[in-house]
């Protein structure tokens, strides 16, 4: 599914669920001789842009892979600072993106998350709910394999039939039941893979890679990812 941009621009297609995997933080911090919390500080600021230009360009839904289930092996202190970080932005931004229509949206399981930053989040759910603009979606303790899993669980807990499930009731017990299918996945920090990202929804996916690490995104780049996606092919399958 693709929507016509704003008169004038030289993208012609763009993508209706655009999934972000922001990579590069912390290296983005060591190369300035910084602590890595000032990489995740930077980070946020990259979000905020992007999602600003996102918007700008009426991409309804956009996803950002905040913290994965395998981030947990990062150094508690790191942990709990980023933590301490997103509770404070999200509190922040969460007035504005109201203002903007925007309805945020939580992917993940919220019980391992900090109390502040469980409170935050569920603060902005409640806030925005009923908003009509982009859905933006954050991925807090979010893990692709994570999510089927717990879809599986749901429909065996529900006494589902195997021959009764298909893929569209599968679908219906993710934790982005309500979110279509990712056109894009833009991925920043040079590495080529998904890492456990919207796996289920992404199959179809266009991939967008980019060696700029994630606090230098900035709405320059974020429009080349677009133009890109807008001169591909999708078929699907097809010829």
């Amino acid at each position: 599914m693709t929507s016509t941009p704003p008169p004038g621009k030289d993208i012609t297609y763009l993508p209706t669920h655009v999934a972000i995997i922001m990579d590069g933080n912390g290296r983005w911090a060591e190369k300035r001789g910084l602590p890595r919390i000032a990489g995740h500080q930077a980070g946020i600021e990259a979000a905020r842009s992007t999602i600003q230009c996102l918007n700008h360009y009426q991409v309804k839904y956009v996803t950002l892979y905040s913290f994965s289930t395998e981030n947990w092996k990062r150094p508690p202190d790191e942990i709990a600072g980023l933590f301490q970080l997103m509770e404070e932005k999200i509190a922040e931004e969460t007035a504005e993106l109201h203002k903007q229509g925007v309805r945020i949206r939580h992917l993940g399981q919220l019980d391992r998350l900090s109390p502040g930053l469980q409170l935050a989040i569920n603060d902005a759910l409640e806030l925005t709910r009923h908003n009509r603009g982009m859905t933006l979606s954050l991925a807090l303790n979010y893990g692709g394999r994570l999510e089927i899993l717990d879809a599986a669980r749901r429909l065996i807990a529900e006494g589902v039939p195997p021959q009764e499930i298909d893929e569209k009731r599968f679908s219906r017990c993710l934790y982005a039941a309500d979110l279509p299918d990712v056109d894009l996945v833009i991925r920043t920090g040079g590495e080529l893979r998904l890492s456990n990202f919207l796996i289920w929804q992404a199959a179809y996916a266009e991939l967008y890679f980019t060696n700029v690490l994630w606090p230098d995104f900035d709405r320059e780049e974020t429009e080349k990812a677009l133009l890109d996606y807008s001169q591909r092919q999708r078929r699907f399958g097809g010829l």
